[in-house]
């Protein structure tokens, strides 16, 4: 029975992680590559989802409470894993194990970055194009923000694979090793698209 419920939470757990999280993580950085126009367009950007209708509505049950049940469901995994890189030093173990610690750098950037901007929205702040330049005029910050940036989209795209075998959408070893090259663009896509975004706050 123990079993069966974990089978289902782990289904649930890497559901969630690419709907809705994943797909708010590739809107997120599409909104955010508004900087690399200037200020006034990634504002008016920020100001179009800041008006979305039913916006608590989404914020809460279709990114908090999902993102919430995959990052303590995702703790869970990371610290019960059973790394065994050093005696088989395959690719495949490699991304298992970065999996797990990119989640937990993931985790603590998220939480910071939600701090520094909904939580402070919340006590009157604007969320604009000043707010995230004076966040990352801190040399410090702005590499804290990249390798967030780094680790949350490697996160993303390593679980993308992860998914689509534990869902039996790639089978054969053909089809995983074609998409672990597709997975592998889609880091590199985002990568580029998020580290553009910050360095134009910079």
């Amino acid at each position: 029975m123990a079993g069966n419920r974990e089978f289902y939470y782990r289904r649930l757990h890497s559901l969630l992680g690419v709907v809705p999280v994943g797909i708010f993580l590739v809107q997120h950085l599409v909104v955010n590559h508004f900087a690399t126009r200037g200020p006034e367009a990634f504002n008016r950007a920020a100001a179009f989802m800041e008006n979305l209708p039913f916006r608590y509505f989404l914020e809460i049950f279709v990114i908090f409470l999902p993102l919430l049940f995959h990052a303590v469901y995702g703790i869970y995994i990371a610290f019960t894993a059973k790394f065994n890189t050093r005696q088989y030093g395959y690719f495949r173990n490699w991304m298992f194990m970065l999996q797990r610690i990119t989640g937990i750098i993931t985790l603590i950037f998220v939480v910071w970055h939600v701090y520094e901007t909904r939580v402070h929205a919340a006590f009157g702040a604007e969320v604009n194009y000043d707010m995230m330049a004076n966040i990352v005029d801190n040399p410090f910050m702005l590499g804290f923000y990249i390798v967030g940036i780094l680790s949350t989209v490697f996160h993303f795209a390593n679980g993308l694979w992860s998914f689509f075998v534990s869902w039996g959408l790639t089978v054969s070893p053909r089809s995983q090793q074609v998409f672990t090259y597709i997975t592998m663009i889609i880091f590199i896509a985002l990568s580029i698209v998020g580290i553009r975004a910050i360095l134009a706050f910079a």
